[in-house]
This record gives C-alpha cells, structure tokens and sequence, in this order.
C-alpha cells in the first residue's frame, strides 16, 4: 500500500503518510471531469453517487465528507491508493528520456473510475475542450442525476442507464454537446438493451477490450483507450491525444508519425506500464506546453 494507515472521523478520514499523491497532478491530468478545485487548495468530487472533498496535509491526504467504511469500500481503491508508484517510477525511469516526464508529474495516480459514466464522458471529451466537457457532463448530471448536499451546496451524481435510457435524441441535444448528441443516445440504448455489457468487456483481455469498446458509436482507437485506462484498468493502454503526439515526437519519434504508428510504438517500448507512461507524458507536455 503507499500509506501507512487510516483514521477514521465523525465525518472524515485522515490517510497518513500517503506516498506519489498530490492533488493537482492527480485531478488535472485528463483523466477525470468532475473534480474542481476550491480557493483553498482543495479539490471537491463527485463519485459514485458521492460527493467527497479532499486535501493534502504534508504527507497526509484528508478526505471529508466519508467515513472508514466507505475509505475501504470505495476510496482505497478510486485513488488506486494499494499501487505501489514507487516502483512504476522507477521502473519508467529508466528511461532516461521519460524520467523527466515522471519526476515532473510525480504525484499522479490513475483514478478506477466508474465504467457507464467514463464511457459517455470520453464520448463526450471527442474534439472537444475540457471547459465544454466538463460543462456538459454537469449539465446531464443537472437534468438527471440525484440531488446530493455538501455545505449547503446543491451537486448531482451521474444519471444511471436506467434513467438515460428513456430520453430522446432532442434531449441529448439540448445538453450542449452538438454532433456528440447522437452518439450518446445510441449508446445508451446499445447499454441498455444489453446487459452487463460493460463489465463483460471489462473481463476482456486489453486488445479485445479495446476493440469492443470502438464498437460503440463515437468511440474511437484514442477515446477506446482513455475508457480501458480510466475505468477499465488495463494499463496497456496508451491514449495519443494532441499532447501526447507533441511529447512522442520531441522525445521518441519522427514528426511524420502517425497516431496508430505512436500507439504501438509506445506500447511496444512500455509494455504493461503504457498507460502510467502515457499520463506523465501527457501531463508534463500540457503543462509544459510542448511544441514540435
């Protein structure tokens, strides 16, 4: 585990000594839409029908709004808290074109986020700015999710299939998420009418997996990947955004590349470890701006 241990709270628990975590590496990544960050360092989320701030205290992370059985049921694993970082970095950081990536982003770690809600949101996320995204994901969350209270501030979870699979096409639309609208709804019907579809795929070996997951309307090689790494756990996966692209190409490879060719080559050089490779990749050149 990178923590030492947990103490649990009227209504929150203190993980003590937590190692690879800071807060922005972790919420401004990429990987995840519904985290925001307070005025004072915090970052407020809402997951699995919850809505949980947290902070970091020197080496300790502060998770309000929970409590010890919910810590072990649920946030031990979301913040994927029994990985242990330090070897992955230091087995990326042989690479000494990498290392610099890895010690840049230091403190990221890959959210297990939920399967239905990361497969419409990656939908959502294609060609598409993450204000708007994040905008729009809200917004269905406002029209549909459930009512949950935090100091006094209304926030909503992410509506069930069950609850999505009745709207229309001219509801998605109204939504904000322009030619998206169409993808959204078929998939809803396609993981409606199929039950357990997700956590079928989810069994799947990682290249099964992603050819299953491009299956679905809108879901393409690149937003395939973003749902096997953020919600699915298949670390083979190596998403090649813009970012990633530019980070390739300043480090690796040869500026005529193309996406798929990035792709292997990053998942034939990392092998097992691609996705954590690519998320440090990803953060460093954004953060960096990295041009080519």
């Amino acid at each position: 585990m990178d923590f030492k241990q947990v103490e649990g709270f009227n209504d929150y628990v203190v993980v003590k000594k937590v190692k690879n975590f800071e807060l922005d590496h972790v919420f401004e990544c990429g990987q995840c839409f519904r985290w925001n960050k307070t005025e004072t360092g915090k970052f407020i989320g809402i997951a699995y029908g919850k809505v949980i701030e947290v902070e970091k205290n020197g080496e300790d992370l502060i998770i309000y709004n929970t409590n010890i059985e919910e810590f072990k049921t649920i946030w031990q694993e979301y913040f994927d808290l029994n990985r242990d970082y330090t070897e992955i970095k230091k087995e990326l950081s042989k690479d000494a074109l990498l290392k610099k990536s890895v010690d840049f982003g230091k403190g990221i770690r890959l959210l297990k986020q939920e399967h239905f809600e990361l497969l419409l949101s990656f939908i959502i996320s294609s060609n598409n700015r993450i204000p708007m995204i994040k905008r729009a994901i809200a917004t269905i969350s406002e029209k549909w999710g459930e009512k949950i209270e935090y100091k006094g501030k209304i926030y909503y979870s992410f509506p069930t299939i069950e609850e999505l699979h009745t709207k229309t096409l001219e509801d998605f639309e109204n939504c904000s998420i322009g030619f998206r609208a169409k993808y959204i709804f078929n998939t809803c019907q396609k993981v409606y009418e199929n039950t357990g579809i997700l956590e079928q795929i989810f069994k799947l070996d990682d290249n099964e997996c992603h050819i299953e997951l491009q299956k679905f309307m809108g879901v393409g090689p690149k937003v395939a990947d973003c749902i096997m790494l953020f919600s699915m756990q298949k670390y083979s996966a190596f998403p090649v955004d813009v970012w990633v692209k530019r980070a390739m190409m300043h480090f690796y490879v040869a500026p005529d590349v193309s996406l798929k060719k990035i792709r292997e080559f990053g998942r034939d050089k990392f092998g097992e470890l691609s996705g954590f490779a690519q998320q440090y990749l990803f953060y460093y050149a954004r953060e960096n701006n990295i041009e080519v």
